[in-house]
């Protein structure tokens, strides 16, 4: 039973200074906030996306993922991929590959999301462990963990799901 939902810190996260965010803070269910700084989404030197005009999903214990609108996206690098899974808060994921690697999948979206994501209906959000992503400028780092999408940047501290020693939380 997980017992984190962001009403309390546990002890054994990072304590955030001034402009950064504990992920130990962040609600259960998880939450959508907008977000205008430029992201920025690369395979190889090919732009797949850039944007202002994203979303963040902030979710207890995780980086948040960042969700892209299809408006943003060239869909020339990217193709349909095979499997879905179900998220309880999200609804059912779709996954995307690339265009020149079908086997690769770098992306996913919710194209009939649950009634309280619906604003995120035909977005899609990247695996930074599968190509460069970036938010204002800054590169992200992968969240740990094979199947996990959460983007880490400077201002995010953790510790973070899917890191060695995090499956008793």
């Amino acid at each position: 039973m997980w017992r984190y939902n962001g009403q309390s810190r546990p002890a054994f996260a990072i304590k955030p200074q001034s402009g950064q965010e504990s992920v130990w803070d962040y609600p259960r269910p998880p939450k959508l906030v907008r977000d205008g700084r430029r992201v920025e989404v690369f395979h190889t030197n090919q732009i797949i996306t850039t944007s202002n005009r994203c979303y963040r999903v902030l979710e207890t214990a995780s980086p948040p993922a960042f969700y892209i609108p299809a408006d943003d996206i060239l869909w020339t690098h990217l193709i349909a991929a095979q499997g879905s899974s179900v998220c309880e808060w999200k609804g059912v994921a779709r996954y995307w590959a690339l265009a020149t690697d079908p086997s690769r999948i770098v992306g996913w979206s919710y194209p009939d999301p649950l009634p309280a994501f619906e604003a995120i209906r035909e977005y899609v959000s990247f695996y930074p462990a599968q190509v460069a992503c970036f938010v204002a400028g800054e590169k992200v780092r992968a969240q740990p963990g094979k199947f996990y999408g959460g983007w880490i940047t400077a201002e995010i501290l953790g510790p973070f799901k899917g890191e060695p020693g995090t499956g008793h939380w």
